[in-house]
């Protein structure tokens, strides 16, 4: 569990690094749109992060992921926790390094790359309702293409990793082309579908990145929780999940059944027990 939680360290803080170079250099180019251009990067970087990451550590990098894998069962809680706090880490020393290469005004304009909602200056934004809801909106449709398939044993053997890869990279791309082209404010950073990513940065500028902050971590959260709810309601016929012996219904199921009320069952095994005890 480390050595899985050190690879989402050092995994999470090259990417951080990766991915927002690569945005900023889209940004700053001479294309007439370059915010076209970001979706394209994002999946690429993270197609090529995925095929490293995945055989390793399951290939998280996101507190999205790792959420969503505890709710379904697929890791335990404890390495969930481990996980989170080591994207965390993760975050913080990518954007540092980051800081350190980046040009004054460069990491002026762009804010260090970290999300942003309300703008900067005269430059306007959105509200933290619009944000909150292309956030949630973003991550479950993530969820809804990418996990669905990752999660599902059968398929995820019958297309080969590099195609599990490519379809959980090409959601991230659309959601990321889709929060950035439907609001077309300059001053909203678009979804961030990775909490640990929006951290980085506002612990290292702070200012104006704390404002609205909690969106990138409260949207994902609700995502992951309303989509857990949604696979429980599927077909079984056509899905085989991962091995979900942590799911947090069945671990939650045992405590609940302790605090109410004891059924006739419940007595009758009691007496049962006492009987082959004597």
């Amino acid at each position: 569990m480390w050595k899985a939680a050190l690879t989402e360290l050092v995994a999470t803080a090259s990417l951080m690094f990766t991915l927002t170079t690569s945005i900023v250099a889209c940004l700053d180019s001479n294309e007439s749109n370059p915010k076209l251009l970001v979706p394209f990067a994002v999946f690429i970087i993270a197609f090529l992060f995925l095929m490293v990451t995945v055989p390793l550590s399951g290939g998280h990098m996101s507190p999205v992921f790792t959420f969503i894998a505890a709710l379904k069962g697929i890791i335990s809680l404890a390495r969930a926790s481990i996980y989170i706090l080591a994207q965390c880490v993760g975050s913080i020393t990518g954007f540092l390094i980051l800081s350190s290469v980046m040009s004054h005004d460069a990491a002026k304009k762009y804010s260090l790359g970290g999300c942003t909602i309300d703008g900067n200056g005269p430059i306007s934004g959105v509200s933290s309702g619009t944000a909150l809801m292309l956030e949630f909106c973003c991550t479950f449709v993530v969820l809804f293409v990418g996990v669905t398939i990752a999660f599902d044993k059968r398929r995820s053997k019958e297309l080969g990793l590099a195609m599990v890869c490519a379809v959980v990279a090409g959601a991230m791309a659309l959601a990321v082309f889709v929060s950035i082209s439907v609001t077309g404010r300059a001053g909203y950073a678009g979804v961030g579908l990775n909490p640990a990513r929006c951290l980085g940065p506002a612990l290292l500028r702070g200012g104006s990145l704390w404002d609205g902050h909690w969106v990138f971590w409260i949207g994902p959260c609700l995502a992951c929780i309303i989509y857990y709810g949604f696979t429980k309601g599927l077909p079984k016929e056509g899905l085989v999940w991962e091995d979900e012996k942590h799911d947090i219904k069945n671990l939650a199921a045992p405590t609940l059944c302790c605090w109410g009320p004891r059924s006739r069952t419940s007595q009758l095994n009691g007496n049962v027990l006492e009987i082959v005890r004597r």
